[in-house]
């Protein structure tokens, strides 16, 4: 350890100085701007992807307020379609619920139509049959009665007396 420590000399000292300060020149002329500049850049490389990533932060909370707007808008929308349908649909169910019920009460009316002219057809068929017995009936008794001569003068008498009444 003498050794290390060894003696003093200032001659020694001088030129380790000047070498010291002449390295300590160069490292600050050509090494200690560059490491400056790169530690700089790096700092305004961090800070700016720091920004950036803010920015982006931002940017996502604003597109995802658009995104559930969007979907906000869509699923109204997607109400107001299925409102719409289920309208439709109740428009058309009374519809087709109206036109059965007219074309019902069209049926209903034509068939009590048919069945009035089938019965006033069967009336005036049983009319003119009952007229047809009826005269059968007071021909037979007409004849029973004209069976003989004298009930036929009378006869014949009484209708020239109302046939000269009137």
């Amino acid at each position: 350890m003498d050794k290390l420590l060894g003696e003093f000399s200032i001659g020694l000292f001088f030129w380790q100085t000047v070498l010291f300060l002449a390295l300590l020149f160069l490292l600050r002329k050509f090494a200690w701007k560059p490491i400056l500049d790169a530690v700089n850049e790096r700092e305004d490389k961090i800070s700016g992807s720091l920004e950036e990533a803010e920015k982006m932060k931002v940017e996502m909370a604003a597109l995802k307020a658009s995104n559930e707007d969007l979907l906000k808008e869509a699923r109204a929308e997607r109400d107001l379609m299925i409102k719409d349908a289920k309208e439709t649909a109740s428009k058309m169910i009374e519809e087709a619920k109206e036109k059965a019920k007219v074309e019902g009460s069209k049926l209903l009316s034509s068939a009590k139509e048919s069945i009035n002219a089938e019965k006033a057809a069967a009336i005036t068929e049983l009319k003119t049959q009952v007229a047809a017995f009826s005269i059968e009936i007071a021909e037979q008794i007409v004849r029973a009665e004209l069976s003989s001569a004298d009930k036929q003068k009378a006869m014949a008498d009484k209708m020239a007396e109302d046939i000269n009444m009137n």
